[in-house]
C-alpha cells in the first residue's frame, strides 16, 4: 500500500501593511513610523509631497534602525531641495517652490524622532526652515514671516499668507498642537485658504520655539494670552477685516482654539474641540477626588456655565472627530448637546472609517478634513459668494 503524498502547505505570508481603520500602517511592528510616514504620505494631494519619493524613503528606512529613517528622509529632502535650486535659476519658478515645499516636507519629516540633544536636529530644522522660507518669499501672492512680542519679551514668529483680492480680507488664525511646527500647518491649509479667498496666519503652539523645536511649556489655561496678541496684530493691517477673524486648532490644537474663542469674543468662529479636553481633565480631577468611587463620571459632569452664552452668541463652533480618534464620538456629541443647551452655535462632523479621515487629527487623509472645515469657516466668515452650479448643468468634456 502506497503511502498517500501530503500537498505541500502553503507558506504564511509574512505581515505588512494593510489599509484599515485609522489609516496606513506602513510599519505594523512600529506604530511611531507608521503614523509619522502616513502624515507626510497623506500630504502629498496638498503638493507637500509626492508618493514615489515617500515610498522611495520607506524602502530605505528599517523600523528597527532609527538612523535608516533619518538618512533615508534626508537624502529625498536634499535631492528635493536641490531639484527646487536648479529650477529656480533657469527660471522655472513653480517647480522651484513646488520643491521646496516637499523639502521643507522631508527634512521636518527626518527630524520627527531625533531627540532634543541630538547633534543633526538643529541643522534638520534650520535645512526646514530655510526650504519654508524660499517657498513663501517666492509664492504667489506672496507671503510674509510675522514676528512680535508675546507681552513678557519673548518672541513669537508666523507666517502670514494672503489671497489674491483687493479690499480688506477675512482671515484665519491656524494653530497646530504642542510640539508641531507651523510648517506642519503650512503643508496642508494653506490651499484650502487660497481656495475659500481666506488669508492665513500659521502660528507656532504657545510656548514652542521654532528655531529649535523645543517647547518652553505653558498651562492650557494661559494659551489664550498669545493668541490674543496675534489677534491684536491682525487688527494693525489694512488688509484684514476685524470683523471677520476665525480660529482654527489643528489636531491637539483644538483645545487651544477652544481657549483662545473662549476668552476673545473678536473670533467669530472657530475649529475647536468645544471643551472636550477641559471635560475630560476635569472628569479625571473628580475620579482622583473622589477615590475612584465615581468611575461613570465623564463628560456629563460638565456644567453649562463652562461657556458664557450671552459674549458667544454670535461665536460658531466646528468640531471634527473621526470613528478611530482617540476620543470617543459619543463624548464629543455629549459636548456639543450641553452648548447647544448653553446658546452656542455648535456644529459637529464624524468622519466614519469608510470615507477616511476618520484617525486622530486626520491625519490619515488631511484633505477631506480641511475640505470640510475651510468650507464651513468660508460660509461663517462670508468670504466669498459663490453661486453653486447643478452637476447636471456641466460642460462636457
Amino acid at each position: 500500500m502506497t503511502k498517500k503524498q501530503e500537498k505541500p502547505r502553503p507558506r504564511r505570508r509574512k505581515s505588512g501593511p494593510i489599509f484599515g481603520p485609522g489609516g496606513w500602517p506602513q510599519w505594523p511592528g512600529n506604530e511611531d513610523y507608521s503614523c509619522e510616514f502616513m502624515r507626510v504620505l497623506a500630504t502629498a494631494t496638498e503638493g507637500a509631497s509626492t508618493v514615489s519619493e515617500c515610498f522611495w524613503a520607506a524602502r530605505h528606512i528599517e523600523h528597527s534602525s532609527p538612523a535608516s529613517w533619518y538618512d533615508a528622509w534626508t537624502a529625498v529632502a536634499a535631492r528635493t531641495k536641490q531639484r527646487g535650486d536648479a529650477a529656480f535659476e533657469s527660471g522655472g519658478l513653480n517647480m522651484a517652490t513646488g520643491n521646496w515645499l516637499r523639502a521643507s516636507n522631508y527634512y521636518r519629516t527626518a527630524e520627527a524622532f531625533l531627540n532634543n540633544d541630538d547633534a543633526r536636529r538643529q541643522p534638520t530644522i534650520d535645512s526646514m526652515r530655510l526650504c519654508s522660507r524660499l517657498y513663501l518669499q517666492h509664492a504667489t501672492p506672496r507671503a510674509s514671516i510675522v514676528r512680535i512680542d508675546d507681552g513678557s519679551g519673548r518672541p513669537l514668529e508666523a507666517y502670514f499668507l494672503p489671497v489674491s483680492c483687493t479690499g480688506p480680507t477675512a482671515v484665519v488664525v491656524c494653530v497646530g498642537a504642542m510640539n508641531s511646527f507651523k510648517e506642519d500647518l503650512l503643508y496642508t491649509m494653506r490651499r484650502h485658504g487660497a481656495a475659500n479667498e481666506l488669508s492665513l496666519l500659521l502660528v507656532d503652539h504657545p510656548g514652542f520655539d521654532p528655531l529649535t523645536g523645543r517647547h518652553g511649556g505653558s498651562r492650557l489655561a494661559e494659551i489664550h494670552v498669545p493668541l490674543s496678541r496675534w489677534l491684536d496684530y491682525l487688527l494693525t493691517r489694512a488688509d484684514v477685516d476685524s470683523h471677520r477673524i476665525a480660529i482654527y486648532g489643528d489636531g491637539l490644537g483644538a483645545a487651544y482654539a477652544t481657549q483662545a474663542a473662549k476668552h476673545d469674543d473678536r473670533f467669530v468662529a472657530a475649529v475647536c474641540d468645544g471643551g472636550l479636553w477641559e471635560a475630560k481633565e476635569r472628569a479625571f480631577a473628580v475620579r482622583r477626588i473622589s477615590g475612584g468611587v465615581a468611575p461613570n463620571v465623564g463628560n456629563r459632569m460638565v456644567s453649562p456655565s463652562h461657556v458664557d452664552s450671552k459674549s458667544l452668541a454670535a461665536l460658531s463652533w466646528l468640531t471634527l472627530i473621526g470613528e478611530s480618534d482617540f476620543a470617543a464620538v459619543e463624548d464629543v456629541e455629549d459636548i456639543r448637546i450641553l452648548n447647544l443647551r448653553s446658546g452656542l452655535n455648535h456644529d459637529l462632523k464624524v468622519f466614519t472609517d469608510e470615507e477616511t479621515a476618520s484617525a486622530p487629527g486626520q491625519v490619515d487623509n488631511p484633505t477631506l478634513a480641511k475640505e470640510f472645515a475651510f468650507d464651513w469657516l468660508r460660509r461663517q466668515l462670508k468670504s466669498t459668494m459663490r453661486a453653486p452650479t447643478k452637476s447636471e448643468d456641466a460642460f462636457d468634456c
